[in-house]
């Protein structure tokens, strides 16, 4: 069961969202708060998963509210106003929803982060399932929807700021992701970090020299803080 709060100085639409919400069985909410200075005093009692969290309203902004949260549960936004769309964006919500919010937006928005909530759960759980039970695949967004990745289609990952570029075989995904996340989304026996911008798949690795590292059509460089990584890795195919 998934707990989520409403915040929103308009009580039709917290009854606008909660009909939405209530044709799915997943969901509980545990608090409807007219604003943030509300919600804040809610959070800590609690596991929240979902906060439905309107912008324009008295004391803080939405946004401002969000901002302002050490570990923030996932956010989907609920507002009258396109404006603040790229800014709030930009603090990895789930999804940006405008009054007067259809059930069919509503559901695609609740789809969003059921996809994103089992992603993390199989992240998170990786460790444990490692060898046998290890997944084959990631999951990444790009352009409005998320990709299933076979990590054996991977030739390497490319940092590119707030932005990676997953290289395959066949095509480049680029998704909004910083490269130190992916590092914990793949996992660590089949991929080597060679630099701040660069994580290879092993099995595309055709040649190592000084410097560099050598996959099938591509030389890549190898950083300087990352030497021991592929050292480590040369070690262990000597073995």
């Amino acid at each position: 069961m998934f707990k989520c709060i409403i915040i929103d100085d308009e009580p039709i639409a917290i009854k606008v969202i909660k009909k939405h919400l209530s044709a799915f069985t997943q969901f509980q909410v545990v608090g409807e708060c007219a604003n943030a200075i509300e919600a804040m005093g809610i959070l800590p009692q609690g596991n929240v998963d979902l906060i439905f969290c309107d912008i324009q309203m008295p004391h803080i902004t939405g946004v401002e509210f969000v901002k302002s949260l050490r570990s923030s549960p996932k956010i989907i936004f609920t507002t009258a106003y396109r404006d603040y769309a790229i800014e709030a964006f930009d603090l990895n919500i789930v999804d940006y929803l405008l009054k007067p919010i259809s059930f069919e937006r509503f559901a695609q928005a609740i789809n969003k982060f059921l996809e994103l909530s089992i992603s993390s759960e199989n992240v998170s759980n990786s460790a444990a399932v490692q060898d046998e039970t290890e997944k084959n695949y990631i999951l990444v967004k790009a352009d409005k929807k998320h990709h299933k990745i076979e990590l054996d289609s991977i030739l390497y990952f490319e940092s590119m700021g707030d932005y990676v570029i997953v290289h395959t075989k066949a095509k480049k995904i680029i998704t909004k992701e910083r490269i130190s996340n992916i590092c914990e989304m793949i996992p660590g026996s089949g991929f080597l970090r060679i630099h701040r911008s660069f994580i290879v798949s092993f099995k595309s690795v055709k040649a190592i020299g000084s410097g560099f590292v050598e996959l099938e059509s591509i030389r890549l460089p190898i950083g300087r803080n990352y030497k021991t990584n592929v050292d480590k890795y040369l070690n262990r195919g000597n073995q």
